[in-house]
């Protein structure tokens, strides 16, 4: 035998002696509609050794519902950080594993952060596939602005520290996407109304389910609309307008107007402060407490 080709003979050995590793693949299950399935996401789920589920039980109706018998293990809040070694452990022997959370997009306020990095650090191969999600769906049908957006996810449960997160967020310049529990969303409206202000905004219950409802407005309206409820039930995305840009709102050369000669132009108009405060927050894109702050320590004596 010639000395090449045992050469080549003895690297497909080689070759052919690699332990094939397994593709972590990240699988969006529906959010309400049980038909906003792919088809992939039910080939993946198919030929999967193994399916990482927030719940086991809400994941073996799902699988039951198309006919598909494979191992389920829990990945949750709780258990993720000991359960993330035995999945990378899993993936290395060769092992397809199938990531899920209850609904939606894993990872996205869903558990799955470790397992895929973990899984990136070991050189694994992570598969994401696209599907549902409530923050995208509300997105695109809230009517605001879809080309820059942040997902802000759950704010704190107690007020004082909803406010300090929304006063962070405030000088955004972009549509921001919450998602709030049917039993605070009222409480979480009235202070982001009144730390963003009466920005536009829009309100989805249920989506894709057979009783969705949406509500669109200032927020001041989709909070009184909310308020006047004896109950808020189901599941809550709130979609709110983002901060005007700066550049936008200078709306001349030479870069953003200055604030402290905004307001000394219009009290010199003869406004009174309320209208001041609204027109020079309009025009400058400042938060309203600076705009509050500058406008009374300039306020005509």
């Amino acid at each position: 035998m010639s000395e090449a080709k045992r050469g080549a003979e003895g690297a497909r050995g080689s070759a052919e002696g690699e332990q094939r590793r397994g593709t972590l693949s990240v699988v969006p299950t529906p959010i309400g509609n049980p038909r906003d399935i792919t088809l992939r996401a039910l080939d993946v789920l198919r030929t999967a050794g193994l399916v990482a589920a927030e719940d086991t039980r809400r994941a073996r109706r799902l699988l039951d519902a198309h006919d598909i018998d494979v191992r389920v293990v829990s990945c949750y809040d709780h258990n993720e950080q000991a359960r993330t070694k035995e999945l990378v452990d899993a993936l290395n022997a060769g092992t397809d594993v199938a990531l899920i959370s209850d609904a939606g997009t894993p990872l996205v306020n869903d558990p799955g952060y470790l397992v895929v990095g973990a899984a990136l650090a070991e050189g694994l191969r992570v598969d994401p596939l696209p599907g549902a999600s409530a923050a995208l769906s509300a997105l695109v049908g809230s009517g605001l602005p879809a080309n820059r957006f942040l997902y802000v996810g759950f704010l704190p449960r107690k007020s004082a520290a909803r406010r300090t997160a929304l006063t962070e967020i405030a000088p955004v310049a972009a549509t921001l996407i919450f998602f709030e529990a049917p039993h605070r969303v009222v409480e979480m409206l009235a202070d982001v109304c009144e730390v963003l202000g009466d920005r536009s905004a829009a309100l989805v219950r249920n989506l894709t389910k057979s009783y969705e409802e949406w509500l669109r407005g200032p927020v001041s309206q989709v909070h009184a609309d909310l308020a006047a409820r004896d109950e808020v039930k189901g599941e809550v995305t709130v979609v709110v307008e983002g901060a005007p840009r700066r550049d936008a709102a200078a709306g001349g050369v030479g870069g953003a107007l200055d604030p402290d000669r905004v307001i000394e132009l219009l009290f010199g108009a003869g406004l009174d402060t309320r209208t001041v405060r609204s027109l020079a927050g309009a025009l400058t894109g400042l938060h309203r407490n600076e705009v509050y702050d500058r406008v009374s320590a300039l306020r005509p004596r």
